[in-house]
């Protein structure tokens, strides 16, 4: 028989990813919207990745109901948790985010351990261990935490952390540790399958679009959404991922060399771009002044180091180039910049950067 997989979130940029190649590979994909309006969007993104979604169910879950969970886990064997809550604008109530993570991540692992699965894999973040306070020239590494209590997290980061805690806390009082594995994410780019980029792609977007007079030196940790979703499926069965926490993200890159890569191997699609780097000196006094940069001030400038060691040994090989997965981003974009050009499309409202 075919293993079946359930992917929450199935129409977003991770969710997409992750459905076409578990339905390449052969399995049978039950994907989880929170709208059935967006059941259109989904079969939209598998025959964008050129998939058979002969063996392709969708089914509709909310993170804050309990309604349809045990039915959606019922002849799974794996379960790949990958919906979250992600707004364009800092929320005026942090709950907002933080609520239906929680309330999500515990759902899911607990309808899959109350469904007999044999693991549910989370996609997690890396915010959930690059804001651990260490010392200067640190390697972050998966024994690294976040401390949710920390004054400069913003309520994306703060749910994160407090979600795989929550998930981490419940199949150990459950006794089943090994039937969780998180994979860690940085700030994910690559081909899009629809029109809705994912939330890290934005930062490319706004680029793009000429919508910032000047590049920000914010320093991010990108990651190539094809490993994401190759990490997941391989963590559904390594021994080696079981009870563990994956970083799958490289050294941070500022956006100002992102701009470089665009330049130049699309000249063609960097017109708009601003022709003006911010210096990081001007980045941080900008930051008292707007509100995005503010809220990602540690990004300023930053050199973090990250051991991808454990993605890379349960992905079998090194993390894809990441030029390469920016200029395949920026070319999936230039169609869309001109539709908000030509106001054929919505223009997203606010820059985010995480």
């Amino acid at each position: 028989m075919t293993d079946m997989v359930l992917v929450t979130g199935i129409s977003g940029f991770i969710g997409g990813h992750i459905a076409a190649e578990l339905l390449r590979r052969g399995y049978a994909v039950r994907g989880s919207v929170r709208s059935r309006s967006r059941i259109g969007e989904v079969h939209a993104a598998m025959a964008a990745a050129g998939v058979d979604t002969a063996k392709l169910e969708i089914c509709r879950l909310d993170l804050l109901s309990d309604q349809g969970w045990a039915e959606a886990v019922d002849g799974c064997r794996y379960v790949l948790h990958v919906a979250s809550p992600f707004v364009l604008a800092k929320p005026k109530d942090p709950d907002e985010l933080i609520r239906p993570a929680v309330e999500g991540a515990t759902r899911a692992v607990g309808a899959a351990l109350d469904g007999g699965v044999e693991r549910v894999v989370m996609t997690s973040a890396l915010a959930t261990m690059q804001f651990a306070r260490a010392p200067k020239g640190h390697i972050y590494t998966d024994a690294d935490w976040t401390d949710p209590n920390d004054p400069r997290l913003n309520a994306y980061t703060i749910s994160k952390v407090k979600a795989e805690r929550a998930a981490r806390e419940l199949v150990e009082q459950r006794g089943v540790p090994d039937r969780l594995a998180a994979i860690n994410p940085g700030a994910v780019i690559g081909p899009l399958l629809t029109n809705d980029p994912g939330t890290s792609v934005t930062a490319i977007q706004q680029i793009m679009s000429g919508a910032l007079p000047m590049i920000p030196d914010l320093r991010l940790p990108w990651v190539d959404v094809r490993d994401v979703a190759d990490a997941h499926i391989a963590a559904m069965t390594s021994a080696s991922a079981a009870g563990r926490r994956t970083i799958i993200a490289t050294d941070p890159m500022s956006l100002i060399e992102v701009a470089r890569v665009i330049r130049e191997r699309l000249p063609e699609a960097s017109r708009k771009m601003p022709a003006r780097a911010m210096p990081t000196w001007f980045t941080w006094l900008a930051s008292g002044f707007e509100p995005q940069l503010r809220e990602n001030r540690w990004l300023i400038g930053q050199k973090q180091r990250l051991d991808r060691t454990t993605a890379e040994t349960l992905l079998g090989h090194p993390l894809r180039s990441i030029p390469d997965a920016i200029e395949q981003t920026a070319r999936s974009l230039t169609g869309l910049v001109q539709l908000w050009v030509t106001g054929s499309v919505t223009r997203p409202g606010e820059p985010v950067w995480s």
